[in-house]
């Protein structure tokens, strides 16, 4: 019988809201006091029912709950035989449950959509080679997979055949496509808009990235913060307060009705759920917009940062080495970069990669006679020349002369933190490149926005040489800059800051930095979806786009604030409530529960704003 009428809650509304009309149409309209006063009776019996069992049930876990001061509320008035009060608070306070449920469902829609994105089948290759629809339960590690153009890809894989272009947005927030070809990563939950593409399944279930988001966000919703934790224990103490209170004026003043109204206005429901609706609609916002905030007690320590701390090596950087400057010296270049490209073919070295891509299409020459010299770079013979590759020093070996503007060539370079590539053909230097890591494009002004938002100190750390960077540091206009150190040192650097009392976020990319990610106050990786990143850190960037990190950090604090707000108009209705009742007399329980209401549904809909989030600079 309970649950049916808990079930029914709706309907009792909205029976109880047809009585209440139909009441007050006959008073005014007939003035039949008989059908005012049984429809308000019924009204009562009919709104106390599903209010009395809520409250029913929180007392038999030892719980003092807003429903159990509303029952009592409409008890005394139902004894007192004011009618028409509770028959209009019970409406109320069911309606106002009605439409929190209803508005609150809106802020979880974000969640609900990745949920919905989830794959249901899949097109396996069964062992007669063709492929058929199963459920994507049913799919294994190691299996082959068929998805055609607007599938859903069902599980982490890698292509097998086929070429196409996948929507990652539910993984990476961003909505422009990308291309997919044999040997290319794709993952769970994304959508093939064009080709068809067969993919060998690597993590399936729960196991996939887009699992492990949807799991790590629901997680995150339960999570609470430490505001949370205080509200939580602040209502147990503070429902029965308003009980004794309630007690205190009755025995004083000997007025029920009194007694009764400092009950319903004492209700702290907007309290109770402002904090959390803000919490959730953060984290709503955060993964819509490829940002994993991993729990309301990260989004406030975030909100409070002092100091940001980077890895410089694909995250301040892109983490692929390439020519950044290149001066060429006498004639016939196109010969000589053939020379040149002939050599680098045969080394594996990242600046022989870096210097393959700058030259591009070229024709090869034959390398005969090549000779490694350790440390210094490379000298063959190519052509019946005599060329030599590498750094500063294997020139002067090779007693090749640099001219004045060769030497200021160098210097420049090197002052700007490049790795030096020269190359000499017959004794004569004629190539000079400088080849350094580049810069992610917009990051600069990713930084500023940082500061504006109130990051106080921005440090790299890398274990670069400290010439390279100090040349990213100045050119990012960053705090502190610190080179040649290891994952131990950055992690003892951190530490040093945090002992001073600094709120600090290191950021990197969840592999070499896990020690110094897990010892920050907040951990945020440059994730690209990876396991060591979603495990490691507290907020991952899941498309390794340094671009989200202001949102990121604007959306913490735009929660935070939210949060604050929704706690001030909570706490600040029931201080007016109570003293308008306490000291005028304009007011009563319906008017007191309308405002009440009212305050519930203030606090939800401010926080739904968060779902609408954008940094504005």
């Amino acid at each position: 019988m309970q649950n049916y009428i808990l079930k029914s809650k709706n309907r009792i509304t909205l029976i109880g809201g047809i009585l209440i009309a139909i009441a007050f149409i006959s008073k005014w309209t007939t003035g039949n006091m008989s059908v005012f006063v049984w429809s308000l009776i019924i009204a009562s019996i009919l709104g106390a029912a599903p209010i009395a069992i809520q409250a029913y049930q929180a007392l038999r876990v030892k719980v003092v709950s807003i429903d159990v001061l509303v029952t009592i509320a409409l008890i005394g008035a139902f004894i007192i035989q004011n009618f028409e009060e509770s028959a209009i608070v019970a409406f109320l306070f069911l309606f106002g449950a009605y439409l929190e449920q209803r508005t609150l469902n809106q802020t979880r829609s974000a969640i609900k959509e990745l949920t919905e994105m989830a794959p249901e089948s899949a097109l396996k290759q069964m062992e007669n080679g063709e492929f058929e629809e199963v459920e994507v339960d049913e799919v294994e590690v190691g299996d082959v997979l068929l998805v055609k153009t607007g599938a859903k890809v069902p599980v982490d894989g890698t292509v097998l055949s086929g070429e196409g272009i996948i929507n990652e947005a539910s993984i990476t927030g961003e909505s422009i496509p990308v291309g997919k070809e044999k040997g290319s990563n794709v993952f769970a939950g994304t959508i093939l808009d064009n080709g068809t593409i067969q993919i060998v399944a690597d993590r399936v279930g729960e196991d996939t990235t887009f699992g492990k988001i949807i799991e790590l966000v629901e997680e995150a919703q339960d999570s609470k913060s430490e505001a949370e934790r205080f509200i939580d224990r602040f209502s147990k103490w503070y429902t029965p307060t308003v009980l004794v209170l309630a007690l205190i004026v009755w025995m004083f003043s000997r007025d029920v009705e009194l007694a009764i109204t400092i009950l319903v206005l004492g209700c702290p429901g907007a309290l109770v759920i402002g904090v959390p609706v803000s919490n959730v609609a953060g984290i709503g916002n955060g993964a819509r917009h490829g940002v994993l905030l991993k729990g309301s007690e990260v989004i406030s320590d975030f909100s409070r940062l002092d100091t940001m701390v980077f890895d410089k090596t694909g995250t301040l950087t892109l983490g692929n080495p390439s020519v950044a400057e290149k001066e060429y010296y006498g004639d016939n270049i196109e010969e000589i970069l053939g020379y040149l490209a002939g050599i680098e073919r045969e080394s594996d070295h990242p600046l022989a990669k870096a210097v393959l891509e700058e030259i591009g299409r070229i024709e090869y020459r034959t390398v005969e006679d090549t000779e490694v010299v350790k440390g210094g770079g490379i000298v063959a013979t190519v052509n019946g020349h005599r060329v030599a590759v590498g750094t500063v020093a294997l020139m002067e070996k090779e007693n090749i002369k640099l001219s004045e503007k060769v030497k200021k060539d160098v210097a420049r370079f090197e002052k700007n933190g490049n790795s030096l590539v020269l190359t000499s053909v017959d004794g004569e230097l004629r190539v000079l490149m400088g080849v350094r890591d580049q810069i992610r494009p917009g990051v600069k002004e990713d930084l500023l926005k940082l500061k504006k938002l109130g990051v106080k100190n921005l440090v790299v750390l890398s274990g670069d040489n400290q010439g390279t960077v100090d040349v990213v540091s100045k050119e990012l206009d960053l705090t502190e800059a610190h080179g040649n150190m290891l994952p131990e040192d950055k992690s003892a650097h951190i530490k040093k800051l945090i002992d001073k009392g600094e709120i600090v976020a290191f950021v990197g990319d969840g592999v070499n930095d896990s020690p110094s990610l897990a010892l920050a106050n907040i951990g945020i990786a440059m994730g690209n979806g990876t396991d060591v990143a979603i495990e490691t850190s507290d907020i991952v960037l899941m498309n390794s786009d340094f671009s989200r990190l202001p949102h990121a950090l604007g959306l913490a604090k735009a929660t935070a604030r939210n949060m604050k707000q929704n706690i001030l108009i909570a706490v600040g209705v029931v201080l007016v409530l109570l003293a308008s009742v306490l000291f005028s007399e304009w007011m009563n329980m319906s008017i007191g529960m309308l405002v009440h209401e009212a305050s519930i549904l203030v606090v939800i809909l401010n926080g739904m704003r968060l779902l609408k989030y954008k940094l504005r600079y």
